[in-house]
């Protein structure tokens, strides 16, 4: 049920939903319009989704603006043109020559303030549009670069094609894009594989509810609690 002053659930997003499926979810549990998510997963990443109902929707844009924290794996060589699993995985290059230290120097040029481009399979509007719209239509797009800070960039394991990591990050960064810099600056291409966002701000993923028994527990309060 939700309390006088708003509820925040963390929920551990499934694979393959989208963060609107999972705020349609908790909104038709709880029998209220007014609820929704604090920083967008895209369907192919996993983790931490913020989740606000009644008067805690007016601290989504708080909740958003903190850091985030991401593990994942990129897998170089190939790459698509969503720059993840979404789209055709193209050959670009073989990676196996490359050593450790040029990886390790290739997130080094990824850590810190930065302007990045995000990937035209995005919700990013351009010209009043959401780019992955446009980008399915076959529309030709050019996104402007915008600033964002990488914070921490650490390889936490190498295993060629795939290169695992952990990054801290600000608000807007697209991981899909550091996987395509990442290879771009290798010159080998480059794709994200995996994705799960561990953090955000001082919210934890080990805290967070399984949806299906979130959901569950909610309908049951609804039921008790009519």
């Amino acid at each position: 049920m939700i309390s006088a002053e708003g509820t925040v659930y963390l929920i551990d997003k499934p694979y393959t939903w989208t963060s609107f499926d999972v705020v349609k979810k908790v909104r038709n549990a709880l029998k209220i319009k007014k609820v929704g998510h604090a920083g967008t997963l895209d369907p192919l990443a996993t983790g931490l989704l913020i989740v606000c109902a009644g008067k805690m929707t007016k601290q989504i844009d708080r909740f958003q603006s903190q850091e985030k924290e991401y593990e994942g794996t990129f897998v170089l060589g190939k790459t698509t043109e969503s720059f993840d699993l979404e789209q055709e995985i193209v050959d670009v290059a073989d990676p196996f020559h490359l050593e450790d230290v040029q990886l390790l120097e290739a997130s080094r040029k990824l850590t810190g303030d930065l302007m990045q481009i995000p990937p035209i399979h995005s919700a990013i509007k351009k010209d009043g549009k959401r780019a992955y719209l446009s980008a399915r239509s076959g529309q030709a797009l050019v996104i402007d670069p915008r600033p964002v800070t990488v914070l921490e960039f650490e390889i936490t394991a190498i295993s060629l094609p795939e290169v695992h990591f952990r990054i801290v990050c600000s608000k807007g960064t697209y991981i899909r894009s550091l996987a395509r810099d990442f290879g771009e600056l290798l010159g080998v291409g480059a794709y994200l594989s995996r994705l799960v966002r561990t953090r955000i701000g001082d919210f934890q993923l080990k805290d967070a509810e399984n949806l299906p028994e979130l959901i569950e527990k909610l309908k049951q309060a609804q039921h008790e609690n009519p």
